[in-house]
């Protein structure tokens, strides 16, 4: 098992470029069950998930072919099963996300309950749920959903209840299959989801509304290869500006889209940053000075996104002032603050509200990840603290964030990865 010890007071500065999106890349490879035939995706993050979920898909008969471009091709032409095991979806929640392409192509799928980080309920009958719409029939069994449509699926109106992005991907994967007309309602706008649809209208879906709340489908009977590049990854990015900004340095994030990151920007600016926004780069510089204390509510996007709550809370820890972070989208997404007192954070939490007092700098601790952004979190606090913190279960990092140590170590940070 691999930790992290960083061993904090250096102030951040210099340039590194964004990966592609996590959270892009996993519903768009489970995509590829939809097509029979080649599929070429750029821009893929090397990441512990994405890995996961390849070789999920070669359990399923579907060809794999990486090359040391960050691309991969994928043939689906031979499908040889629908079953998602237990032994590859116990790591990862985003697996759930190869329901609607299996049922919209092969009309069943059994999918193991998944996985991943521990940070709350994302409920799946949302998604069993949204899908009964379409037709299809379900039962949860044995630790699996089992779903048929023997007919097929046919297009309807769904209309979630409450905003869930991997529920909106089945959906529209699943309905770009589906005999007829298919209307979301309520869809979830995220970047990572236009991103998807952008893909799979460009392997021959018909898709509306991209980027809005109605997503309004006619299905088609198949859908060709083509080629696709992964946007970039709008939480790793938000995560250096957080880092730079924290130690009261400077950076330039190259290859993103600054757009995405509207309300990480704002926060950063009301912390005290100077940012300059261009095509596809974002620049933060802080002049040297403590960041002021900001105050966060997560929300769905546009709002200010749940994955960059944690960055913030360490951020507020060391920033002139006191900020009140409220997390509304995961009801136990607040782990990593027990580990940031052990560091001398001043933070009162109260329920899902953390009201976290700025002091000038933490000490260095040993402390444990949680899950994915509590253990950034971890890492951002251990680069503002005096001394050596040593950062524990890191494999929860390697899911979301590609080589993350060496691109810190490129702005000037001390940090090591060693194993033990």
């Amino acid at each position: 098992m691999d930790r992290f010890i960083v061993r904090g007071g250096q102030t951040l500065a210099g340039e590194v470029r964004v990966s592609g999106a996590k959270n892009a890349a996993l519903p768009i490879l489970a995509a590829a069950l939809m097509v029979p035939g080649k599929i070429r995706f750029e821009n893929l993050p090397h990441l512990n998930d994405v890995t996961t979920m390849l070789q999920l898909l070669g359990r399923m008969g579907v060809e794999v072919l990486l090359d040391d471009t960050g691309s991969v091709e994928l043939d689906a032409t031979h499908l040889a099963s629908n079953v998602a095991p237990y032994d590859l979806v116990r790591t990862m929640r985003a697996s759930i996300v190869v329901l609607g392409p299996l049922l919209a192509r092969q009309h069943a799928a059994e999918v193991s309950l998944p996985g991943g980080c521990a940070i709350g309920a994302r409920p799946v009958n949302l998604h069993i749920k949204a899908l009964e719409k379409l037709g299809v029939e379900f039962e949860v069994t044995d630790g699996y959903i089992k779903g048929r449509a023997p007919g097929g699926l046919v297009g309807g109106k769904v209309l979630f209840e409450k905003i869930t992005v991997t529920g909106t991907e089945n959906v529209l994967m699943a309905a770009a299959l589906a005999r007829g007309e298919t209307i979301i309602e309520n869809a979830a706008r995220e970047p990572e989801v236009s991103d998807l649809a952008d893909c799979l209208v460009s392997l021959g879906a018909h898709i509306e509304g991209i980027g809005t709340d109605t997503l309004c489908i006619q299905g088609v009977p198949a859908l060709h290869g083509g080629t696709h590049r992964i946007i970039p990854d709008r939480i790793e990015a938000g995560t250096f500006l957080v880092a730079a900004a924290a130690t009261r340095g400077s950076c330039t994030l190259t290859d993103c889209i600054p757009a995405q990151l509207d309300a990480t920007l704002m926060k950063l600016e009301e912390a005290g940053a100077e940012i300059t926004r261009g095509e596809d780069f974002v620049s933060l510089d802080m002049h040297g000075q403590r960041p002021r204390a900001v105050n966060i509510t997560t929300l769905e996007y546009p709002g200010f996104a749940t994955d960059m709550q944690a960055q913030f809370v360490a951020l507020n820890a060391v920033a002139e002032g006191t900020g009140i972070v409220t997390e509304t989208i995961f009801e136990n997404r607040m782990m990593h603050i027990p580990e940031m007192q052990r560091m001398g954070a001043q933070i009162d939490l109260n329920a899902a509200t953390a009201t976290v007092m700025g002091i000038e700098r933490l000490r260095g601790a040993p402390v444990m990840s949680t899950d994915l952004r509590a253990s950034a979190s971890l890492v951002v606090a251990g680069l503002v603290a005096d001394g050596e913190t040593t950062v524990d279960r890191v494999y929860h990092i390697d899911r979301g964030y590609e080589r993350i140590e060496e691109k810190l170590r490129r702005l000037g940070a001390d940090i090591e990865r060693v194993r033990v």
